[in-house]
């Protein structure tokens, strides 16, 4: 998977086929085929690696019992648009594997569960979906605007961070929450 990762991270989806697998991890070019049905089945592991460690990140902020609700939302955000910036393959990878994979759908619906209980913390359960919805769906445009180039800070004078701490503060305000 180390290997796979690597490949990935250095040439998108093309690189990874199942034999540079094999010779970058230093077994014979044949071997992964004895894990992995096919290369989407790999890319699919490695999707469900990727949402699977972002949830274990966020479940640590979760925890973190003297962060206050809008800075544990902001950097939840922040995690994900993280993702985006450092391995941005995998993070296209990430949504880009099909919706009916249970594997795959469980590890995003850890992330997305784990999210709206952070949510829910700054708005209230009831609320929970929509602003989640609403932040999430807007982490992603960020991230996407990053990656091409579009969200130039030099242009809109603001970086995805502040367009974060700006979100989650409208909502806070919107909601008559506290901080």
């Amino acid at each position: 998977m180390r290997a796979a990762s690597e490949l990935l991270d250095e040439g998108g989806p093309e690189a990874v086929t199942l034999r540079a697998v094999g010779a970058r991890a230093g077994v014979s070019r044949g071997a992964p085929y004895g894990h992995f049905e096919d290369k989407a089945h790999l890319l699919t592991q490695l999707a469900v690696d990727a949402w699977s460690s972002l949830a274990d990140e966020v479940e640590q902020l979760r925890a973190e019992p003297d962060t206050t609700p809008s800075a544990r939302l902001e950097r939840a955000l922040v995690k994900l648009i993280e993702v985006g910036r450092r391995r941005p393959h995998r993070y296209a990878l990430m949504f880009s594997t099909p919706a009916d994979n249970p594997e795959a759908v469980e590890a995003a619906s850890r992330v997305e569960n784990l999210f709206l209980a952070i949510v829910g913390g700054l708005v209230g359960e009831p609320d929970a979906r929509r602003y989640g919805a609403l932040l999430m769906s807007s982490a992603h445009g960020i991230a996407g605007l990053e990656l091409s180039g579009h969200l130039a800070k030099e242009k809109w004078q603001v970086g995805g961070d502040e367009l974060v701490r700006m979100l989650v503060g409208a909502i806070r305000s919107g909601t008559g929450t506290a901080p």
